[in-house]
């Protein structure tokens, strides 16, 4: 299903990025990239509040084949309660965080005896004593299991993200709109990926729980259109 100006078919397709709604992490704070736990009852709000906002951007939707989630639950979820049913995209999986999964950034300064910043520092460089797997209660009462391993570094993600580009290039060359449902960070450095930035930059580029944000064209260029909506 192609977007239309003045009568003619667009050139190339727009990628639009939707964030998940809210979980009990986002909330909390805790480093939230593998474990896989689910939407709040304000985060199924959120993301059939995206649902309304996207049917009003584009109101033609997207075609059969043109939305892609990561395979993690709190991504499936707002997918499927904004109104779509995606096709599962490892590539779209949230950072792996390693050692500083399930954890804030006070408890991993406390671990690990000074502040640490994932865009600077990295899981990497966490005391391999912080690796484990341990079980954290929500505050729904569900138990979930959490793994802290070695986790991936930014570059590894940069690397990553081009995958999901590279599998949608044909749709969005052929006019086709793309939606890609997934988290916070992978999506920003998704961006600068497309942006063929260096990857540190995307620390800049604030995204809400279940906002959404379009990458497209410009005179030949690729560009952010819009950002958080």
């Amino acid at each position: 299903m192609t977007e239309q100006t003045s009568g003619k078919v667009a050139a190339l397709g727009r990628l639009v990025l939707l964030r998940h709604g809210q979980t009990a992490w986002s909330e909390s704070g805790q480093h939230t990239g593998r474990t896989d736990i689910p939407l709040t009852q304000e985060g199924k709000r959120q993301a059939k509040a995206a649902g309304e906002r996207l049917r009003a951007q584009f109101p033609q939707g997207f075609a059969d084949g043109c939305v892609f989630s990561s395979p993690l639950r709190r991504a499936r979820e707002t997918a499927q309660l904004a109104g779509f049913e995606p096709q599962t995209l490892p590539a779209l999986a949230e950072w792996d965080y390693g050692r500083a999964e399930g954890r804030t950034r006070q408890t991993i300064a406390d671990m690990h005896g000074a502040a640490w910043d994932v865009w600077r520092d990295g899981p990497d460089a966490l005391d391999p004593s912080m690796e484990g797997d341990w079980e954290d209660v929500l505050p729904s009462g569900e138990h979930v299991m959490v793994h802290n391993g070695p986790g991936e570094t930014l570059d590894d993600v940069y690397e990553r993200v081009e995958e999901a580009i590279e599998r949608v290039g044909l749709l969005l060359g052929s006019g086709y709109n793309v939606l890609f449902v997934a988290h916070a960070h992978v999506l920003r450095i998704l961006t600068t990926r497309w942006l063929g930035v260096d990857p540190h930059m995307a620390k800049l580029l604030r995204l809400d729980t279940a906002h959404y944000s379009v990458l497209s064209m410009y005179k030949g260029d690729r560009v952010i259109e819009r950002w958080n909506c």
